[in-house]
Order: C-alpha cells, then structure tokens, then sequence
C-alpha cells in the first residue's frame, strides 16, 4: 500500500477482503462493540487504518479458535481500557488458550480414527486387488 492509500485508510469492502470477512459481518463487529469507532472521510464513509484492520485480524483469529462473541467482546471492552487491565486480558486469553489446546486434543483423537478407518480400507482394497 502506497502512502496515499495508508493515509485514506481501507474502504468497508477492502478491509473486509483484506482480513477474510464479508462486508455484512464487519459492520455488525462494529455493532457488537468489537471494533472502535472507525475514522470516515470527508463523505461519511468508514476508513480503516492498519492499526484496524491488525485488530480485525486479531478478532478473526479469535471467532475462529471458537471464542464466544461474549469474551471477545470483553475483551475489546478490556483492551479499550488500557494497560490497567493487562492481567484481566492475559487470563481471557489463557482461559481461551486452555479450551484450545482442549479442543486441539478432541481434534486429533478424531484423525487418529480417521487414520484407523482410512488404513483399514486401504487394506481392504489391496486384499481385493
């Protein structure tokens, strides 16, 4: 991105291109109070900065290891309130890291069935040949 462009900032669709989400589902993380109030221009039209669109990033990242939309948005209520409150984001993500790594474990259980029963009918194919 050019300086120009990183002065006017990303439109909706190109911040949403740009961290995976449909237009649809940014604006209501802006309605859950996930996302500060972003910057417009002159028009009216929202402008996302690098620094938003690395938050946005963040909040993918967090949806997609599953944390609820309730701890997400504790935790942008958490982060919007500055340092003070380092310890309360650090045990959100520890809390969310443990159901993680729970969630991890379930997960390769259920490959190495799949594994199993792959095995298993690749040597039962090779015993019809």
């Amino acid at each position: 991105m050019d300086i120009s462009t990183q002065e006017m900032g990303l439109s909706v669709g190109e911040a949403a291109t740009r961290v995976g989400l449909t237009t649809y589902t940014l604006r209501w993380y802006e309605q859950e109070g996930l996302v500060a109030p972003v910057g417009r221009d002159s028009a009216g039209r929202r402008r996302y900065t690098e620094s938003d669109v690395n938050w946005l990033v963040l909040l993918t990242r967090l949806r997609r290891t599953g944390m609820p939309v309730r701890d997400m948005r504790r935790y942008a209520e958490l982060a919007r309130q500055g340092d003070r409150t380092l310890g309360a984001r650090r045990a959100l993500f520890e809390t969310h890291r443990a159901r993680v790594l729970a969630r991890m474990a379930e997960l390769t259980e259920d490959l190495e069935i799949l594994n199993y029963k792959i095995d298993v009918y690749r040597r039962a194919e090779e015993e019809q040949a």
